[in-house]
């Protein structure tokens, strides 16, 4: 089930994508970003839907999942 980003306070939002960028590991592109730039970037494409906040009742857990990645998720 998805999650409107706005149903969520600041601060559970903003632990749920440095929880996602943890998770994803380093970029190792010419120019480092810090966390907070990173977190930022991550609101950015929430706020955009680029990027979907998804609850699974089966897991009971809450994760962020990029609309692609979603996409492809869903024809497997």
């Amino acid at each position: 089930m998805r999650i409107p980003h706005q149903q969520l306070d600041e601060t559970t939002l903003n632990n749920l994508i440095e929880q996602y960028i943890l998770r994803e590991g380093t970029d190792y592109g010419e120019v480092e970003f810090s966390l907070a730039e990173k977190t930022k970037q991550v609101l950015k494409q929430v706020e955009n839907e680029d990027i979907y906040i998804m609850y699974s009742e089966l897991n009971e857990s809450v994760t962020l999942i990029s609309k692609e990645a979603l996409s492809q998720a869903q024809t497997d």
